[in-house]
């Protein structure tokens, strides 16, 4: 069963960075975190949760971001070590919240949640100063 597990979260004064990961393991012998879209989902307190940015599989190579992160976010994949990271820069309150990933096999980054079927537990970030 695959397993994903999110590190990196913790409090940061606003206009700090911080960089996220998302751990896949548990595959199958012929089975990689490269065969999935990778997203990273945010959930500020009291709000619903949101899909803040996306990254194909290496066969596609496209990543996708949220207009409130876009240009202060950037997503990578790191094959070797079955590894998606979310680099955050100039964090504001606002990004405040739990920080999930999820995987989509295949999948070409949907905004559904629904669609996506493995979860981590998550990380938790607190912009404050």
């Amino acid at each position: 069963q695959m397993r994903l597990e999110e590190s990196g979260g913790g409090l940061v004064q606003p206009g700090g960075s911080l960089k996220l990961s998302c751990v896949g393991s548990g595959f199958t012998p012929d089975d990689t975190l490269a065969h999935y879209a990778v997203a990273w989902f945010h959930q500020a307190p009291g709000k619903e949760r949101e899909q803040i940015a996306c990254i194909t599989t290496p066969r596609d190579g496209s990543t996708k971001f949220a207009d409130s992160v876009k240009g202060r976010f950037a997503i990578s994949r790191d094959i070797s070590t079955n590894t998606v990271t979310l680099q955050m820069n100039s964090l504001a309150p606002e990004d405040t919240g739990m920080y999930t990933c999820a995987t989509d096999r295949w999948g070409p980054c949907t905004a559904r949640p629904e669609i996506f079927d493995h979860w981590g537990l998550g990380t938790q970030v607190t912009v404050s100063a």
